[in-house]
C-alpha cells in the first residue's frame, strides 16, 4: 500500500477550515498509511487554533509554517516535509468523500497518469441570494467556458485539474511549484507535467464540493486579481494558459472598440447591439434551462451578473499586460499577520 501525504496550503480559513480538515481525518485509507500536512500562512483569525484542536485528536495531522503566505510556497514546503510516495494537494475550501485518498492512489496506479483530480461541485457559501448568484455563475459553462473541473462529469485525460493528486516522483522530474506565482501555480505546473510527456486525469471518483466567495463584490475582486497574472503566467509558461483564460480580454477590447464607433456609425451600433443580444440571449439559454422553481431569482440575474464576471476578468487581464515587462508583487491573496521578508 502507497503511503499518502496530503498537503494543504491556508491562510484566515477559520470559517470553513474544520469541516474540510475533518474530511481528511476520516479517511478510509488507514491513518498509518496517511498524513496531513498543513501549511499555516501566518493566519491571524482562529485557523492555527482550529488545526491544534484537531491535530491533538489526531496524531496524523502536522502543523508547518510558511511565513511567505503564498499557496506555491506552502505546497513546497509541504511536499519536502512529507513522507509519502502520493502528494494531494488540498484546500482549505474543499470538503473531501471519505474514499478520496483511496480512489487517488487508485486511479494513478490504473491510468499510469502523473496527477489525477476530480470536478468541483460549487456550493453556495450560504443560502443568500448573492451567495447562491456567484455559485451559478462559477457552474455554467457560458460563466468559466471550457473549464471541465468545474462543469464535466466526463471522465479523461484533460489540461489540468484545480488540486491534484501526483505521483512524487514528478516532482524530481519537473520542478517544484512556481514561487513566483500567486495565481495559476497550479496550471503552469501541469503545464509542465504535460511537456516532460505527463499525463493529468479527471474522474468524478474525485468529486468534491468547494466553497466560493459569499457575495458578488467579492466575485469580482477575485476575477480582477486572478485573471491580472494570466500574462505572467504565460510569460513564465507559454502553455499554462488556454483560450478560454484570455476570451474575456478579446471580448471586453471588442466591446470598447466597439461602442465609441458606434456613436458615428451605424454598422458599428447595428454590430454592438447585435453582439450584446447575442450575449445575453446565450446567458439566459444557460441561466435558465436547468433552474429550478427555488432558483428561479438567481437564473434571471445570472446573465447579467456573468457579464460583469467577465467585464471584472478581462480588465485584470488586460491591467496584467503590464506584466510583460516588470515582476508583480508577490503578496498573499488573503489578509493575515505581517509577512517575513523572503531571503534573497
Amino acid at each position: 500500500m502507497k503511503t499518502v501525504s496530503f498537503v494543504m496550503p491556508v491562510r484566515n480559513e477559520e470559517e470553513y477550515i474544520r469541516a474540510s480538515l475533518q474530511s481528511l481525518v476520516e479517511q478510509s485509507y488507514p491513518a498509518i498509511e496517511c498524513e496531513i500536512l498543513v501549511v499555516d500562512g501566518q493566519s491571524s483569525d482562529r485557523t492555527r487554533e482550529i488545526i491544534e484542536e484537531i491535530r491533538e485528536r489526531n496524531p496524523q495531522v502536522r502543523c508547518l509554517d510558511n511565513s511567505a503566505g503564498i499557496v506555491p510556497t506552502a505546497m513546497n514546503i509541504g511536499i519536502q516535509a512529507a513522507r509519502g510516495e502520493v502528494i494531494i494537494r488540498a484546500d482549505g475550501h474543499n470538503v473531501y468523500p471519505r474514499d478520496y485518498a483511496a480512489n487517488c492512489v487508485k486511479y494513478l496506479e490504473e491510468t499510469g497518469a502523473e496527477n489525477v483530480g476530480g470536478p468541483w461541485v460549487t456550493v453556495a457559501a450560504d443560502e443568500s441570494f448573492s451567495a447562491r448568484l456567484v455559485a451559478a455563475v462559477l457552474s455554467s459553462p457560458f460563466g468559466v467556458g471550457n473549464s471541465k473541473f468545474r462543469t464535466s462529469r466526463e471522465e479523461g485525460f484533460v489540461d489540468t485539474v484545480p488540486f491534484g493528486a501526483f505521483r512524487r516522483e514528478i516532482f524530481d522530474r519537473v520542478g517544484m511549484y512556481n514561487e513566483k506565482l500567486v495565481r495559476n501555480q497550479d496550471n503552469e505546473l501541469n503545464a509542465r507535467i504535460r511537456k516532460a510527456g505527463g499525463k493529468i486525469y479527471l474522474t468524478p471518483a474525485l468529486t468534491t464540493r468547494y466553497h466560493p466567495v459569499k457575495n458578488f463584490a467579492g466575485l469580482l475582486k477575485y476575477a480582477f486579481m486572478t485573471s491580472k497574472w494570466h500574462i505572467f503566467t504565460l510569460r513564465e509558461n507559454k502553455e499554462s494558459m488556454g483560450v478560454r483564460h484570455l476570451a474575456p480580454a478579446a471580448f471586453l477590447l471588442l466591446l470598447l472598440a466597439s461602442l465609441p464607433a458606434s456613436l458615428v456609425s451605424a454598422t458599428a451600433l447595428a454590430f454592438a447591439i447585435t453582439m450584446l443580444l447575442v450575449y445575453m440571449l446565450t446567458g439566459f439559454y444557460f441561466s435558465l434551462r436547468e433552474k429550478s422553481e427555488a432558483n428561479w431569482d438567481v437564473g434571471v440575474i445570472q446573465p447579467f451578473a456573468t457579464f460583469c464576471f467577465h467585464i471584472a476578468y478581462g480588465a485584470g487581464t488586460l491591467f496584467g499586460l503590464r506584466y510583460l515587462f516588470r515582476r508583480p508583487s508577490v503578496t498573499p491573496i488573503r489578509a493575515g499577520l505581517p509577512i517575513q521578508e523572503k531571503a534573497k
